[in-house]
């Protein structure tokens, strides 16, 4: 069977899904509203100010929220139904658009009034952002989310390439406000489709998390998931080195170039053409060459280009830099995200995508704002060439931590187990409870168990255990038991159930080495506390402070 075979699942295509398309049409509008959007937000700060920081302020502003907020976000579409936060997302910003538009054409815009509605837009940006990205793999098939997350690529740049002259030519003959008013207009397609939306839902077996609860438990399974810690932190930093060029791309087509908005325009369209192209060759490079291949040789295009636009002498030769940086910056961003998304169970993907956005994009609003006071410092040429250096500098990370690839890793949840019976009744809320696990070891095999429990540990803190320890008897050399706390019995449930078929490994070799019969014996305790027994009477001060009569007693 061949990679294009009609029966290979790899062969599954995202526009075969009806529902997937349609969002993919209109989310195609609410960009290119976007983007007109942030021409004229850019290019009306360039007419407010002539300070380089408030202009580069204006990046910081949407991507700020999404670093601040993207971990509530996530934390709220793995919990709640994906459709409404997206929908609630959309409508806030359609409100929000409508109010910059009329203080816009009342004349009332001031640059800190402009960088706060921006604020605000970015706020709906970051609560839609995991709930868009996470709705994705429910709506396709796993074999075709790689595809899906390249397609909504293409979607983004399309409207980054074409969106930003139109944008341009808006304000160029009618003003920042009519932008403003388009972008409020563009939101009213996704909207819809949103409303008209009725996704399958699956029946909820257990209750849903507190808010604070599920924001931690995100927190705990990427902390405790290696791929997802070198993403995050290769994000980051790829995002702060990166950020001098979108940021700084305004006072590029003023003062470099001595162009107005429809240069600008022109400028931010040369960059989502690149992008597009990047887009379009992603999946011929997924099949041929390793993720960290893929980053590294988009990050080298992205230098070369932000070092072209610094030192180019002609419009000509900045829109082709621009063209190289945006080829680059998709492929670097669009092989991060699939990463993320392979990598994360279906319970905890928007937490996950969440923090994801949080590291990139907040090294996208430090950056932005780093790079704006070195321009305003020096000049725009020498920001950024600090830029391309900074991002060359990050080649040697990939060397150290490279990415691991995720295609064939198999993140379904274990079915096998059920709740077991108990003799004592238990309530969602009873805990602490407590869990040991007896396992025989020959002396041969202590430095492979040891192996083996090291990322026992790890799945377990990861899914939800607390003070998991491992312990040896002093009596028996054979046994060795395992012990972990988790809050409440609700809580132990929700653990066992994360476990997924890609752990299963460690629970083979885990069988291998135990001598005894399988499965091993296992003890669920709740703690209690001697004080809190029915019918005990606690002891007085003066019986506590009595002489001890049992030398017994004093051990």
């Amino acid at each position: 069977m061949t990679p294009d075979s009609p029966d290979d699942p790899a062969a599954v295509r995202p526009f075969d899904v009806p529902i997937y398309k349609m969002v993919w049409i209109a989310s195609m509008a609410s960009n290119f509203g976007g983007m007109i959007q942030s021409v004229g937000a850019s290019w009306m700060m360039t007419t407010l100010t002539t300070s380089p920081a408030l202009v580069a302020l204006v990046q910081s502003s949407v991507t700020l929220p999404i670093m601040l907020l993207s971990l509530t976000a996530g934390a709220i579409a793995d919990n709640r139904d994906r459709r409404l936060v997206m929908l609630t997302a959309q409508s806030f910003m359609l409100v929000v658009s409508v109010g910059l538009a009329l203080c816009t054409w009342a004349g009332w815009i001031t640059p800190w009034l402009l960088l706060g509605f921006t604020f605000l837009i970015g706020c709906g940006t970051a609560l839609n952002g995991p709930a868009w990205q996470a709705s994705v793999g429910d709506m396709v098939p796993r074999a075709a989310l790689p595809g899906a997350i390249t397609l909504n690529s293409i979607n983004f740049n399309v409207a980054r390439s074409l969106g930003p002259a139109v944008g341009g030519a808006i304000v160029a003959a009618a003003g920042a406000a009519a932008a403003f008013a388009v972008n409020a207009v563009s939101y009213i397609g996704l909207i819809t489709v949103l409303a008209r939306w009725r996704p399958v839902q699956e029946p909820r077996t257990l209750p849903r998390e507190g808010l604070l609860d599920a924001m931690a438990a995100g927190v705990r399974y990427v902390a405790m998931s290696p791929t997802l810690r070198t993403v995050l932190l290769r994000a980051a930093l790829f995002g702060l080195a990166v950020s001098a060029l979108p940021a700084l791309m305004p006072i590029v087509a003023r003062n470099l170039i001595a162009g107005g908005a429809l240069t600008y325009g022109l400028l931010l369209g040369a960059f989502g053409i690149g992008a597009i192209a990047g887009a379009l060759v992603s999946g011929r490079l997924r099949r041929t060459h390793s993720s960290e291949w893929i980053v590294q040789a988009a990050t080298i295009a992205i230098a070369a280009g932000t070092l072209v636009t610094a030192f180019s002498p002609a419009m000509p030769l900045t829109m082709a830099g621009l063209f190289i940086a945006g080829n680059g910056w998709v492929l670097a961003l669009s092989t991060l995200n699939v990463t993320v998304q392979m990598s994360a169970p279906r319970w905890v993907v928007a937490r996950a995508l969440a923090l994801y956005q949080m590291w990139a994009f907040g090294g996208l609003a430090i950056g932005s704002w780093i790079f704006g006071e070195l321009a305003g410092a020096t000049d725009v040429r020498t920001s950024l060439a600090v830029s391309a250096v900074l991002l060359l500098s990050g080649l040697l990370l990939g060397w150290a931590r490279p990415l691991p690839e995720v295609k064939d890793l198999d993140l379904d949840p274990i079915a096998r187990w059920t709740a077991p019976e108990v003799a004592v009744p238990v309530e969602p809320r009873t805990g602490p409870i407590v869990v040991t696990i007896d396992y025989r070891i020959a002396d041969a095999d202590i430095r492979a168990f040891l192996t083996v429990m090291s990322e026992r540990r790890r799945i377990r803190m990861r899914d939800g255990a607390r003070h998991w320890t491992l312990l040896r008897d002093l009596g028996d050399p054979e046994l060795w038991i395992e012990r972990y706390h988790v809050p409440t019995w609700l809580d132990y449930i929700r653990h066992n159930q994360r476990r997924t078929n890609a752990d299963a490994d460690n629970f083979h070799r885990l069988r291998a080495l135990h001598k005894g019969e399988w499965p091993p014996r296992v003890h669920r305790m709740v703690e209690r506390q001697t004080g809190t027994l029915p019918g005990l009477r606690l002891p007085s001060a003066h019986e506590l402070a009595g002489p001890i009569t049992d030398p017994s007693q004093s051990g």
